[in-house]
This record gives C-alpha cells, structure tokens and sequence, in this order.
C-alpha cells in the first residue's frame, strides 16, 4: 500500500498486483475507503490469461464455463453466438438476494477481494473488466448485497452476482454519500462504462471465497483489539476486586508454554504494575491465597483466544494468496475444473472465531458479576449503588451484558457442520461460510458492548473504592483509562439514565479511545499493549 505523509487514510491507493493483498489492504479499502490501482504486472498478467480464453473459445470441443452451460447444465452445448447472453442471464439468475442489506464494508472487502483473484491472470476475463472493478471501488459506488444467497460453495454466488451486475449497469447500488440509485445513473455520474460480458467473464465474477474471507478479515482486525481490550479490562477488575497479581508472572505463565496466554500475561503485569490495590503477600499478613477463576485464569481464556486467531489469520493469508475460480487457467494454458472454491477452510475458522468471542464475553460478564455481589466483591456496595436501596447501580447492566452472552453463545453454534444440497444435487456438499460470516460479525459487536460494561463498571469501583481506602490507588495506566472515560460518563452519583452511559463507553472502546490512553500510559513507563 502507498503511503504519503500528511494524507488521510481514505487517501491512500492500494495497488493490486500478481501477488497477495495483506489483510490491512482489504480493511484501507473496505471501511476507509482508499482507492484502488491495478499494476502494470497485473495488467499483463489479466491478458495472459484472456489469450487462453480466446484461442479456446474458437476450439469446436467443449470447454465448461466458455461453450457449455453452467453446474447441472454442464452438459448443454452454447453456440458462439449466444455465449454473450449466457455470460449475462448467469449474472442475472444468480443476482438473487434476500433479506437486509448487508453493510458497505463487507461489499467493498468482497469485490476487492474478487478483483485480487482477477488481478492473477487465472480467471480469463478481459482487462477491461479488471479495471472496472477498480474504478467502481475507486468511485466509492458499492452495489446492493443481501444477507441470504450464499451456501459458501461455487464460491459467494449470490453476493459475488449482485456485484457483477453492477459492473454490467444493472441493478441496484449507494453511490459514495450512500444514496441509492440505479447501477447505471451511478456509473455515468461517475464516468464509468458498464462492460459486456463475453466468453467465461459471468462465471469468473461469482466464484469465489471473497465474501466470507471479507468477514474474516473485517472481524479479526476487530478481535484483535477486542483482545487486548479484554485483558486492560480485565486487569481493571482485578484492581476494583483487590485482587492478586502474582498469578500473572512470566514464570508461572511460562510452565505452560502457550503464546497467545504469554501475551495476555504480560498485558495485565504491565497494566497492573504500580497498582497499591493489588494483594501482594506480607509475613504476618493474610491476604487471600487465590482469586476466582474468571480473574486468575484471564490470561489462559484470553491467550486461547489469541492463538485461535493467529491460526484464523494464517488461514486467511493463504487464501488471499489464492486465485480461486472454476474452471481455472493454469500457468500452462490449460483450462481445468476443480474445487477450489469450496469454502471449508475459511468457514471452519469463522466458526472457531465466533467460539472464542463467546467465551471472552463470558468470563468478562463473571468479572462484572462479582463487582455487583457483597458477597465476592471484597468491601464493595450492593451493585455499586450511590445509595444501595434507593439506587440500583450497575444491577441492569449485568442483565444487558447475560442478555449478551446468551446470544453470542447461541452464535457460537457452528454454521459450517450444515450442508443443504443445491443445483440438482450437483452441488451436494456446501461450507455455509458465508452465514458463519455474518454470525461472527454480530458476535463481535456483542463482545464490544461487554467488555465495554465491564470497563465502565470497574472504573465505578475504583471510584467507589477510593472513598473508603483513600491510600489504595490504582496503577497509573488504570488511571488513565479512568480518566479517559470520565471524559464521557460521569463518576459515581444517583442512579442516572444508563444506556447512554453503556452506548458512551461502547463507542470509546469502538473507536480505540480507551486502548490508546493505557498505550501512551505504558508508554511512559517503557512498556506496551499487546
């Protein structure tokens, strides 16, 4: 990706070329908007590949996606005068979405996505409509996609078709302020030709993985963060608890040598370092001997998650080093099926992903739950009420947060053990990715709105704490955290109207607000966020 100093992100070209887009390009172009520029490279290699389809094209055997019909038609033979219409009526039949509409940036992510596979020369389209990819994604024009036709399998179909015709000056599409309007007023105000379709073109637009590898990629920049939130949030409540940091030291965390565990460890020393309200054993003290398992086992749950991740990310390097597309053409010029379009890798880790979300969001809701009870909350009042009785505090915000989890437990169930047959039982087996997708995409946000309470409720312990063990102060970085918040959400008072308080705090983990003040905290002291 270009760089140029003194320009906002949305400025900034992504250059597809031969080789693979990194994971950070598909999120410049998909939610930032950068523009898009094919190479020199790839231009060439879009031509080689179209050589093949041409000499083929004039061959009299049949060749499927080129002179035959498409999946259970495989076996119908197309005269040349009709495969221009056959390129057409495939992209209009399968163009048939249902349902919401699904958000711009999974739209952008999945037509850059397809363009990277163009880009390789394997698909035997024509320059020409490579370039018009880039210049719609440049345009900011972003056809009309629906939620449900996609089984993961003979690629994102559906959503892929939508997209393709766009390009043709079809259908429906928001151009870049978000107005809906016909695909072809868009591409004239825009001064983009729509591009006929000729030989194998319509096939090569709709087959492929781009739509799920999309959300992957979209959810797992996400996760990222939210991981590392999850450990700032949980060192919070350790502190809020009178907890024990002991637990959390490079030799015990070494004995079980995960690295994803390694990293959430460090995380909460670091966080944690200075702090005057965690326990720390003193001869002729006693202090309690082990936290709760949802404080003591944070790095362990959120080190899982961690790695699951890096797994999920690996998956998804190789496939944006794919060029997927059935039939495809070889390096030696040959145009050959296969099934590479099967989703099963993606969809797998989808799945895995929206496990781990499940599981950070419910020990991050046990955490809250203890600052709530007298009973495990070590001197804290009833639900850190201002006037237990008169005032209910964060009682509720656990109820939202339960209500959470319970459904992100319910996404966790997996999309891609499901297989419903299709194409007259041609397309027998299917992943479903692209339903394990779009459940993950909702998990994260459920994730986001807990963690966020279970900040918001630890800073209002610390709070609370303050006004009975004065001398007990927080580490700094929770400080500045603290401080950060109270920027938005007021301290502990009466009982106030609640959900803009949650809706602030979500959007400051949102947008990164909260994670950068404990960054420039650790700065100061020589350490990092992971």
């Amino acid at each position: 990706m270009l760089t140029q100093p003194g320009r906002s992100r949305s400025d900034l070209a992504v250059l597809v070329d031969v080789g693979p887009l990194r994971p950070e390009d598909v999120v410049a172009v998909a939610r930032h908007g950068a523009p898009v520029r094919l190479t020199d490279a790839a231009r060439a290699a879009v031509a080689a590949g179209r050589a093949v389809i041409d000499e083929l094209a004039a061959d009299p055997r049949p060749h499927y996606g080129v002179s035959t019909g498409f999946g259970a038609l495989a076996t119908t033979s197309i005269p040349p005068e009709r495969r221009g219409d056959l390129q057409r009526s495939l992209v209009r039949s399968h163009a048939a979405g249902s349902g919401a509409e699904v958000p711009r940036e999974v739209t952008r992510a999945l037509m850059l996505l397809r363009l990277s596979t163009l880009a390789t020369g394997r698909t035997g389209v024509r320059p020409v409509v490579a370039q018009t990819y880039a210049d719609v994604l440049s345009a900011g024009i972003t056809p009309v996609v629906h939620e449900y036709g996609s089984l993961g399998c003979s690629g994102d179909l559906s959503p892929l078709a939508h997209c393709a015709l766009a390009v043709m000056g079809e259908g429906t599409v928001r151009d870049a302020t978000g107005t809906l309007l016909p695909a072809a007023d868009a591409l004239a105000a825009a001064g983009i030709a729509p591009v006929t379709l000729v030989e194998k073109e319509g096939l090569a637009l709709v087959n492929g993985t781009d739509g799920m590898l999309g959300m992957l990629l979209l959810a797992a920049h996400d996760l990222a963060a939210l991981i590392s939130t999850a450990d700032l949030a949980a060192a919070l409540t350790v502190e809020a608890l009178r907890g024990s940091s002991t637990v959390f030291d490079a030799d015990l965390q070494d004995l079980r040598p995960h690295p994803g565990q390694a990293a959430s460890a460090a995380n909460l020393r670091h966080v944690l370092s200075g702090s005057r309200l965690v326990q720390h054993r003193t001869d002729g003290v006693f202090t309690r001997v082990q936290d709760a398992y949802s404080l003591r086992c944070a790095p362990q749950v959120h080190g899982a998650a961690r790695d699951t991740l890096d797994h999920a990310l690996t998956v998804a390097r190789r496939e944006l080093a794919a060029a997927i597309d059935n039939p495809v053409v070889t390096l030696d010029g040959r145009l050959e099926s296969n099934g590479n379009f099967h989703g099963a890798p993606v969809a797998y880790v989808l799945d895995f992903l929206a496990i781990a979300v499940a599981d950070l969001a419910s020990i991050s809701e046990r955490r809250s739950d203890r600052m709530l009870d007298t009973a495990r909350s070590h001197g804290l009042p009833p639900f850190l009420a201002d006037d237990p009785g008169v005032d209910s505090g964060h009682m509720i915000a656990q109820y939202t947060q339960a209500g959470i989890v319970a459904e992100l437990k319910r996404l966790a169930a997996p999309a891609s053990v499901d297989s419903i047959p299709s194409s007259a039982m041609q397309e027998d087996h299917v992943s479903m990715g692209w339903s394990a997708g779009l459940k993950l995409r909702r998990a994260i946000d459920g994730l986001r709105d807990v963690l966020a309470i279970e900040i918001l409720t630890a800073c209002r312990a610390l709070d609370l704490r303050a006004r009975t063990e004065p001398d007990a102060a927080p580490s700094a970085t929770a400080a500045a955290v603290r401080a950060a918040l109270r920027a938005y959400v007021a301290g502990p008072g009466p009982d106030r109207f609640l959900s803009p308080q949650i809706e602030a705090a979500v959007d400051l983990v949102r947008d990164g607000t909260l994670l950068a003040a404990a960054r420039a905290a650790l700065a100061a002291h020589g350490h990092d966020l992971l």
